[in-house]
């Protein structure tokens, strides 16, 4: 069953993404489609492969803007 989908996207992005279909002779809804299945293939292999407690936290922190610096921050107070 196929339903329809309508995304909002920067114009170059679009103009990309039609360059891309020429030359390859697919769709844009075939490329998203592509694209969203190896997505789904690639969570999936990940998860696979990591220790079941791993697996548990996997995802935990999505969304979190945390990065390097925070890290290094939290070091530097935890060993002062």
């Amino acid at each position: 069953m196929h339903t329809k989908l309508t995304l909002r996207l920067d114009s170059r992005l679009i103009d990309r993404a039609k360059s891309v279909s020429r030359r390859t002779g697919k769709s844009v809804s075939q490329l998203v489609a592509d694209y969203f299945a190896l997505l789904e293939t690639q969570t999936e292999s990940i998860e696979e492969t990591l220790p079941p407690i791993t697996r548990s936290l996997y995802g935990a922190l999505a969304g979190a803007e945390l990065d390097e610096s925070d890290f290094r921050r939290h070091q530097e107070e935890k060993y002062r």
